[in-house]
């Protein structure tokens, strides 16, 4: 759920690893370190965005309804 902060990029960029994965999809930053091993095409991918825009990357996926639904309890805010 959103807080209504606002994430600068380098801000992003330093939650990359493991221990706390975010990831910006269309200008929403979400952190995705408590979902990243439940997260259906597996960790990695998520490993592999963290602190990146992945935007074209979820879109080019096509996420279902259910996914784009499922993000919001992850959104932290917004990007700067």
């Amino acid at each position: 759920m959103s807080t209504g902060k606002k994430f600068t990029m380098d801000e992003v960029k330093a939650n990359y690893h493991k221990k706390s994965l975010w990831v910006v999809i269309n200008k929403s930053v979400y952190d995705l370190t408590k979902f990243q091993n439940e997260h259906p095409g597996g960790e990695d991918i998520l490993r592999d965005m963290a602190g990146k825009d992945a935007s074209e990357e979820f879109e080019d996926i096509g996420h279902s309804s259910t996914a784009r639904n499922q993000m919001t309890k992850y959104k932290i805010g917004e990007l700067a």
